[in-house]
């Protein structure tokens, strides 16, 4: 079996000694730089910098703000993505990934997992059918990642009776989601953040505890005593072990006698050493940094954008949209989905903008005719109105083929060539004229006359 490239031998016996109590590789001996260990300077363990509230801040809010957005099931249908209505089985595992997790705190402890180790893994439950049913995040110190001869991946698991899995098992990649941050070494193992900012937040530990003790001395800093001549080793060590013992810790404040003209005098701290909420400052900021979050989100520094809406969507894609954008894809590859189905983290509870600005982008969406008015007012939560599904636009406007066309037409201001009118012929009247029948046949003048009487009567009309 190769592990990581690396050629290995395991028997089960060794199994055991590998681990520690708790199923991870705490026993290994980690440095923060070369001869760190020989110096007793150490960066402190994950669990113990989650006390460093920069760490802890960092990844709640992370954590938090990615769980509360809901995963939606769409269908790609008609060239556009549609959300999924009814029953589905990829719909149920989504809702309520498994027996004891809510959708909420599945997804905070993916990434919450993700941020700390660099890993997660999620272990996938099936039915007879093969379709995914519940999914279990597991602790990634109780996961080993393998590598066969044939390239294939595997992954060695623990016992971890909250998922299931009553004995050390390995399974093939294909039922193991494995989230990972950046792998700098390989290509299956993520780095946390903790390894770049852990330095600064064990600084800011120590820098908390050295302030801790200071006050619990009464805000002051120790003292030395001194005698006018020399005294020996013994008296000296006697004299300060009777110092330490009644008049530290909680002793400060008793009075203190002494003989022999010896003299009690505190030690002034210099002004630069003194300086520890600018130091303490600067590890916050680090840690920021490290794990991409504005300081403004930990209420340091202020906002470089105007308002809500702009921090928000600044906050999205420098903090959360890679670890969003890689949550769809890896449930989509492992839940199985067709192409034709797909999931998205609905972003419109992070994004959500005040009601002025909201109300600003549905009229001008609505009046360009790129959202009809019963989307908007679904967007909002308001029933549809009669005749609000379809997106309006005013008269005047004019498509591009229109414009087109008439772009392909002759200027107004051109003068062409026009060509000599030809004279229009006056109609013909074939109608007889009355009295050019008189002139001719008196006899049919007469006829005609009394033909006129009748109508005229007929119509009572006086001609």
């Amino acid at each position: 079996m190769n592990l990581l490239g690396l050629s290995i031998t395991r028997t089960k016996s060794l199994l055991p000694a590998l681990s520690s109590v708790s199923g991870g590789w705490m026993s290994v001996i980690r440095e923060s730089f070369a001869g760190a260990w020989q110096r007793n300077v150490e960066v402190r363990a994950t669990q113990n910098l989650l006390a460093f509230s920069a760490v802890y801040a960092c990844v709640s809010l992370i954590a938090d703000d990615i769980s509360k957005l809901r995963i939606k099931l769409l269908r790609y249908k008609d060239d556009i993505w549609t959300e999924v209505v009814g029953s589905s089985p990829f719909q149920r595992v989504l809702r309520k990934p498994n027996r004891f997790q809510t959708r909420l705190q599945f997804i905070s402890l993916w990434v919450v997992s993700k941020l700390l180790y660099g890993n997660t893994y999620v272990i996938k439950q099936r039915d007879a059918r093969g379709v995914v049913t519940a999914m279990f995040v597991l602790d990634p110190r109780r996961v080993v990642p393998l590598v066969s001869g044939d390239g294939g991946v595997y992954y060695q698991i623990q016992t971890d009776y909250l998922s299931e899995i009553s004995q050390s098992v390995t399974v093939p990649a294909s039922e193991i989601i494995h989230d990972r941050m950046l792998c700098f070494w390989h290509p299956l193992i993520g780095v946390s953040p903790i390894y770049a900012c852990g330095m600064s937040a064990t600084q800011g530990l120590v820098i908390q505890e050295n302030s801790a003790k200071f006050f619990e001395n009464m805000s002051r800093p120790s003292g030395q005593l001194t005698a006018p001549g020399a005294i020996s080793d013994d008296n000296a060590d006697r004299l300060k072990e009777y110092f330490e013992k009644n008049f530290s810790g909680g002793n400060i404040g008793r009075l203190l006698v002494t003989g022999d003209g010896l003299k009690y005098e505190s030690m002034s701290m210099p002004a630069n050493d003194a300086q520890l909420i600018e130091q303490l400052k600067w590890t916050v900021e680090d840690v920021a940094r490290c794990f991409k979050v504005p300081l403004y989100k930990l209420g340091v520094g202020q906002p470089t954008v105007g308002n809500i809406a702009q921090m928000n969507q600044d906050y999205y894609s420098q903090t959360l949209q890679n670890m969003i954008e890689s949550i769809e894809a890896l449930l989509d590859d492992g839940l199985g989905l067709p192409t034709t189905l797909g999931t998205e983290l609905d972003l419109e509870g992070l994004l959500r903008m005040d009601p002025t600005s909201r109300a600003d982008r549905y009229a001008k969406m609505v009046g360009a005719g790129v959202m009809a008015p019963n989307e908007a007012r679904e967007s909002e939560n308001l029933e549809p109105a009669e005749g609000g599904e379809t997106p309006y636009l005013q008269q005047q406007n004019y498509s591009l083929q229109a414009l087109a066309r008439r772009d392909a037409q002759p200027a107004p201001s051109a003068t062409p060539s026009v060509p000599a009118a030809t004279p229009t012929p006056m109609p013909v009247d074939d109608t007889p004229n009355p009295a050019d029948v008189a002139t001719e046949d008196p006899a049919a003048m007469a006829l005609t006359l009394a033909l006129i009487a009748k109508v005229q009567e007929a119509a009572h009309v006086d001609f």
